[in-house]
């Protein structure tokens, strides 16, 4: 069996072609022709005119003639077709752009992960959102952290807690990493959301308020941790060093499940006693 690189100007024009002959004409609420359709599917000039482009544009690119569409031409050409979430990523890849985000970003948790979020326990489990919003969390995560619920809606946030909570400011032996990760994933979340207008004011907020943000912040670290450990000062439980694990859920990409686990014998320990407390 022969395996072969992708072409993607052919690629993407065959997917072109596939997704204009699978829809209806009649979904689209599309005037009836007097001429009968030859082919299944809607005609190129009706997707044309849906796109805003001309005629011979799209034919150039279902025949592959190696254009590049614009970010603007691909997600037009994405609503003309009514590809679904998936279908418009695939074509940004195969067109070699980047596109813009399709949707606000999660403020509440997606049920099927504030349930996953509960069922995780015994162990600590959040989920956040791409600005380090704390969505969702179960009581282990409270009995190790803090109890969200005492907090205003606007200081759930795991990065302003790191930085001005007075409690978790001294909570991570570690504290200069654990802020330096925590930036390198906010710069890369304020690149890839540059309209998120709350996310770049809570940014300001945090270089105006606190000198070890601004100085991290300029060194424009992007390194993304999404596995690692950390070692935790609790006031009640004393030193409890935890693994912890970043996933993005694959149909909520905005948002991301933090599992922490004992790291060691005498963390487990430690760990079983504080969630045990009534």
């Amino acid at each position: 069996m022969t395996t072969h690189t992708v072409d993607t100007t052919q690629e993407l024009a065959a997917f072109l072609r596939t997704r204009r002959e699978r829809l209806d004409p009649r979904d689209l609420g599309l005037p009836p022709r007097r001429q009968a359709r030859r082919t299944p599917g809607l005609r190129r000039e009706e997707v044309a005119e849906l796109a805003g482009v001309s005629v011979d544009y799209i034919v150039r690119l279902e025949q592959g003639r190696g254009l590049r569409p614009s970010a603007d031409v691909v997600e037009a050409l994405a609503r003309a077709l009514r590809l679904a979430p998936v279908e418009r990523a695939y074509l940004f890849n195969l067109a070699q752009q980047r596109p813009r985000t399709a949707d606000k970003p999660a403020t509440t948790a997606a049920p099927p992960l504030a349930r996953m979020v509960a069922d995780l326990s015994p162990l600590p489990a959040m989920l956040l959102n791409h600005r380090y919003d704390i969505l969702a969390w179960n009581r282990e995560m409270t009995r190790l952290l803090l109890d969200f619920d005492t907090l205003p809606p606007e200081r759930r946030n795991a990065m302003w807690l790191c930085l001005m909570h007075p409690e978790i400011r001294e909570f991570y032996v570690d504290r200069e990493r654990v802020v330096r990760e925590g930036i390198a994933h906010l710069r890369a979340a304020w690149a890839a959301h540059p309209e998120d207008r709350v996310l770049t004011d809570r940014i300001a907020e945090f270089i105006a308020g606190d000198e070890e943000f601004a100085r991290l912040w300029a060194e424009r670290d992007i390194k993304v941790n999404g596995r690692g450990r950390k070692v935790l000062r609790h006031p009640e439980a004393g030193v409890i060093a935890v693994l912890f694990e970043v996933l993005v859920p694959f149909n909520d990409p905005d948002q991301r499940l933090v599992i922490f686990r004992s790291a060691d014998e005498e963390s487990r320990v430690a760990l079983e006693r504080l969630c045990a407390r009534p």
